[in-house]
């Protein structure tokens, strides 16, 4: 593994490989419904990112409940059950050690609609319209 890699650096394509597969594992088994919890009965959770340690021993999943109802409440059950997950995520990827899951509320959708926001204002606005002589 190169020293960037150790560092903190850019993910390398295994890592990048791992993290799809283990997110695909949690996506399909949050929407299966397998694990029973009250907190998660009835939730659409999305996996949308799954980060990996360079040694590929911790996968940090970054998850969001449809519409970000009762965040901090999934997060829990989440973290309740991560054993369980874990087995069952070992049981569908094939690794010779399955990875530590750690779960984090996904923030990106805050931050596209912020950016939404931002070009969806007035200055913006005015700054992108057509001038006169300008071709289109």
């Amino acid at each position: 593994m190169s020293r960037a890699h150790q560092q903190g650096g850019e993910p390398s394509q295994r890592m990048l490989r791992v993290a799809e597969l283990i997110r695909h594992a949690l996506s399909d088994l949050l929407s299966r419904g397998t694990i029973m919890d009250p907190a998660l009965e009835g939730k659409v959770i999305t996996v949308p990112d799954v980060r990996m340690s360079p040694d590929l021993k911790l996968a940090t999943a970054y998850v969001m409940p449809l519409g970000g109802k009762d965040l901090k409440e999934v997060l829990e059950a989440l973290e309740r059950n991560k054993k369980a997950l874990r087995t069952e995520v070992a049981h569908k990827i094939s690794m010779k050690f399955a990875p530590d899951l750690r779960f984090r509320a996904d923030t990106s959708f805050d931050y596209n609609a912020s950016v939404d926001a931002i070009l969806q204002s007035p200055q913006v606005k005015r700054d992108l319209a057509p001038r006169d002589g300008d071709e289109e």
